[in-house]
């Protein structure tokens, strides 16, 4: 079979899987890249996240992940909600990519099916999979497969479909047919910078240490002062800069089960997540991407989200 009937295969039961989109690209040392994440990390603009200036070389070099790689796949999977799907207008806000269960486990379960079907229709490939768990940078293979551009505000956008989208990838050593990379249409907008509230954004870069997402999240640390009333009322991360992102105009509804609101989500108000002892708290969170952060840092970002400006 050649390289492109089983690229057009595989783009195929990707879809079949429920993933929104499929791209390929060649692996390769992803250079310009490198040198845009270097010019990050001196400027220390990944705060306290030490584990994205580890194994530099394996975030830019796919090759050093699979021995022999020649390809990428980089897969696209829908997760926005249902207009219908509100949090109770006094409940703290949680960032819409954490309502239904894990990601990192609905993903990997699909791409792992994808190998399986890759590996009856070829045989045996050296291969990996990923998504947000290892030193692999999913937004620029993404790019580079024609599966988006890289917006003002960091999000991977797509021009039919916005950017309401997990990533993930397979890494292997079969040459498939490469896809091209597409067009910036950010153009003049701003309204991602602008709609910040605290001014983490310029123009395709993010300070993470001045990031909602990071600092409900990320720091370990309690929310420091300057930050406190700035949060507008997210207590797990942050969805502004894509809510008010007119390519998102251009969303879908996903239809299935994974991303499906946990119950709790739609129906817990301030006061039900306040009075939650700890053992509770890990029980609902368990399934959700929520369960990544600790008790007390939930309980310390609560107590911010609810401090006006």
């Amino acid at each position: 079979m050649d390289k492109s009937a089983i690229t057009l295969l595989i783009k195929e039961e990707a879809q079949r899987l429920g993933f929104a989109l499929t791209g390929i690209s060649k692996a390769e040392f992803l250079e310009e890249e490198a040198r845009d994440l270097e010019t990050w990390l001196q400027e220390g603009r990944h705060g306290t996240m030490e584990w994205m200036a580890q194994h530099f070389d394996k975030r830019t070099d796919p090759r050093l992940l699979v021995e022999g790689a020649k390809s990428v796949i980089s897969v696209l999977h829908n997760y926005f909600p249902d207009p219908s799907h509100q949090l109770p207008a006094d409940a703290p806000k949680i960032s819409t990519y954490a309502w239904g269960e894990d990601y990192h486990a609905v993903l990997k379960r699909k791409l792992y099916a994808l190998l399986e079907f890759i590996q009856v229709k070829v045989g045996a490939v050296s291969a990996r999979v990923f998504t947000d768990s290892a030193p692999v940078m999913d937004k620029a293979w993404a790019r580079r497969s024609g599966l988006g551009w890289i917006g003002k505000n960091t999000n991977l956008i797509h021009p039919k479909m916005g950017s309401w989208f997990f990533i993930g990838e397979i890494i292997l050593d079969l040459e498939l047919e490469a896809d091209g990379p597409i067009k910036d249409y950010c153009g003049t907008c701003t309204k991602c910078l602008e709609a910040c509230p605290t001014d983490a954004l310029t123009p395709y870069q993010i300070d993470s240490n001045k990031c909602i997402s990071y600092l409900t999240i990320e720091l370990k640390e309690n929310i420091p002062a300057e930050y406190r009333q700035k949060l507008d009322g997210w207590a797990y991360g942050c969805d502004i800069c894509q809510e008010v992102c007119p390519w998102n105009s251009f969303s879908q509804v996903h239809h299935g089960q994974e991303f499906k609101p946990l119950d709790h989500i739609l129906e817990y108000n301030r006061k039900d997540w306040t009075e939650l002892s700890k053992s509770r708290f890990s029980k609902l969170t368990r399934p959700s991407a929520m369960s990544r952060i600790r008790f007390e840092k939930w309980l310390d970002n609560l107590d911010a989200s609810r401090e006006e400006s």
